[in-house]
């Protein structure tokens, strides 16, 4: 088969739609976010070989043998003695169907995040919803705030449409999308909150506040107004390493503006996450950017909204964040590798051995397949049918059968086995994604959930009242100021712990540690030992380590945000130690 349509299976804010031509994947040229191009990863899928033959305690089996041996796993526990460990970074929705099952034997899932909950938390409290910022309002701003976001490496699809526009980039490291700005704040991590809330001010101190969309669309701004006096200017101002002049020259290019501000996730790895995404999205309600053409605030948006999810049962859960493996005796793991990605990796990996049983179900090799007692692959989005969503536009793009499968087993086709065994009702592959495609409408500018409004929050917001609800108190604890800021940002060649990952610690050269050189990183939790590599956009008191890098979780704590249940994985700064 040739010249078919699909969409990328990846985790990340483009949800971009593919054509696939005789065995080559390209970019849909008619499609308005992706214009006919691909990122690097999806340039280079066919390079990572997946996994192909199944394997029970070291030994390859068939792919009849490895079901036959889930199923009666599952037959020997009790229900409440089962994990289901799912990711949540791939927005195909039909993955889904394993938390039906699960669910429906009375199995335990997870909860929370690893990733953004803490972010999200914050913006429910203030705005009722997390609705996604619609790519037609970026187009139409005349100024582009990135907060802590890049866009040449998570989000380069975005990049046709911010070019000309007036461009403000907030980032402690000095990426190519802060080389191009009109003006970098390189503050110091951590900082964020604080300049958030001191540039609320100084929109006031100088008059320039939406006064008539906050008198009709907000509520407790006075509270807010007033906790913002209560930082202390200039010692705040050295602490977070952030001049007057940087609130001045901001505050000058959004006056009058439409304005949209772009965050990532990075700003809100720390305990008190889901404060900094509530300030910033004060400073937005204080400048009256809700609502409007042109503005508006764009995180990771909540990807099903205005879906109906049938997969979606109640059960009983656990942090995905600290979930204890010990405590079960089958842990099923699926699309994900908590023994890389959750913080305290070392303890992870300890709880993870004393299940009774463990179960990978993906399609690469990573340090959870090698740990598991039992392997099933999955095959590629090609080769089975689905239907996506995305937490970066509202597009709902379908996903069919393309090619044949040659190894593998899709998540429909494993659960439709547990049910069957389990005798539990299941409708069709083909129904769930007509019921899913029901919720899509044809626009201009493609396939789009329906129910949403190109402007977000233009009818109101989704809270109680109806209003914008401000902050009127935060949490924060300043670290050790003696140690160096952990970034754990993603890289332009790896997604995750997908693809090719490296084992570098990225530093300034003037810290006088040797490029090449081998080091230990420490912190209070644990520690890795990695290869320097020079890094001028650094600033000094940082060390950075890319998301997915073997052992980088040995130096995070097993924390979760004070509000949305979310790993914190920014907590604890560290130190680098010549290796003796």
């Amino acid at each position: 088969m040739s010249n078919k349509m699909s969409a990328c299976p990846l985790d990340c804010y483009d949800a971009c739609s593919i054509v696939y031509d005789n065995g080559m994947l390209q970019g849909n040229l008619e499609h308005e976010l992706t214009q006919g191009f691909l990122c690097p990863h999806l340039n280079h899928y066919s390079a990572y070989a997946p996994i192909t033959t199944p394997r029970y305690r070291g030994k390859s089996i068939s792919l009849e043998s490895a079901v036959t041996i889930l199923k009666e796993s599952i037959k020997a526990c009790e229900a409440s003695k089962i994990l289901h460990y799912r990711g949540h970074g791939n927005f195909a929705l039909m993955q889904g169907v394993s938390d039906y099952f699960f669910s429906k034997i009375g199995a335990t899932l997870t909860s929370g995040s690893l990733c953004d909950g803490a972010g999200e938390a914050g913006i429910l409290e203030g705005r009722g919803s997390n609705k996604v910022l619609d790519l037609e309002q970026i187009k139409k701003a005349e100024v582009v705030i990135v907060w802590g976001r890049n866009l040449h490496v998570t989000n380069s699809h975005l990049l046709p449409h911010i070019k000309g526009k007036k461009l403000i980039v907030i980032d402690p490291v000095v990426t190519k999308t802060a080389a191009q700005a009109d003006h970098h704040i390189q503050l110091k991590p951590h900082g964020d909150l604080f300049l958030a809330l001191l540039l609320s001010r100084f929109v006031v101190i100088n008059d320039g506040e939406d006064i008539d969309f906050l008198e009709q669309h907000t509520e407790a701004f006075q509270e807010f107004y007033e906790l913002t006096q209560t930082i202390r200017i200039k010692s705040v101002l050295e602490s977070i390493d952030v001049t007057l002049g940087d609130i001045g020259k901001v505050l000058e290019l959004v006056s009058g503006s439409k304005t949209v501000i772009l965050v990532g996730v990075g700003v809100q790895k720390h305990r008190e996450g889901a404060a900094v995404l509530r300030a910033i999205d004060a400073f937005a309600a204080v400048l009256g950017l809700f609502g409007k053409e042109g503005c508006g605030v764009g995180y990771l948006g909540a990807s099903q909204e205005g879906i109906e999810n049938p997969f979606v049962q109640r059960c009983n859960t656990v942090p995905k964040a600290t979930a204890d493996f010990s405590a079960f005796d089958l842990v099923f793991v699926q699309g994900a590798n908590p023994l890389n990605q959750m913080p305290a990796s070392e303890w992870v990996k300890e709880r993870f051995a004393q299940a009774k049983t463990t179960v990978y179900y993906g399609l690469y090799e990573n340090e959870t397949s090698e740990a598991a007692d039992l392997v099933i692959p999955t095959c590629n989005f090609l080769q089975k049918s689905d239907i996506r969503s995305s937490y970066g536009s509202n597009h709902l793009l379908r996903m069919p059968q393309i090619v044949e499968r040659s190894s593998g087993i899709g998540e429909y086709d494993l659960m439709a086995e547990l049910c069957n065994s389990f005798d539990i009702a299941l409708h069709s592959e083909q129904e769930y994604i007509e019921h899913f495609a029901s919720f899509a409408e044809e626009k201009a500018t493609g396939t789009t959930v329906k129910s949403r409004n190109t402007i977000a929050y233009k009818e109101g917001f989704d809270t109680d009242s109806g209003h914008f609800v401000f902050m009127d108190e935060f949490e924060f604890e300043y670290t050790d100021n003696t140690k160096l800021f952990l970034i754990t940002c993603k890289s332009a060649k790896s997604l995750n712990s997908q693809f090719q990952r490296d084992r570098y610690v990225y530093l300034h050269p003037d810290l006088g540690f040797s490029e090449g050189e081998e080091v230990d990183v420490v912190s209070e939790v644990g520690r890795v030992r990695l290869v320097v590599k020079h890094n001028r956009n650094l600033r000094e008191d940082c060390v950075l380590i890319h998301s997915g890098v073997h052992g980088v979780n040995n130096l995070t704590p097993s924390y979760v945000s004070y509000e949305g249940n979310s790993a914190v994985y920014q907590e604890k700064k560290v130190e680098v130690k010549r290796c003796k």
